[in-house]
């Protein structure tokens, strides 16, 4: 799988809508966008590819993070 647009590789967490609300109540449109970062990840196959990965799921360890250096 390669590098998709704001989406993350492991719980497919993306852009969320929603309106800005001011003192006003005037309503605009805004998105949120979730923190992903990109990684090189060891794949199913063994393979090592470059994903992106919401910090969240870094942090609770769901990906195998590929070693530092050449493959091997």
């Amino acid at each position: 799988m390669a590098i998709q647009r704001n989406r993350c590789y492991v719980c497919d967490k993306g852009v969320t809508f929603g309106n800005n609300v001011s003192h006003a109540n005037n309503k605009t449109r805004r998105t949120w966008k979730p923190n992903l970062q990109v990684v090189r990840v060891v794949a199913d196959n063994g393979k090592i590819v470059k994903v992106k990965v919401c910090t969240r799921c870094l942090h609770a360890g769901k990906v195998k993070r590929a070693p530092r250096g050449r493959a091997a």
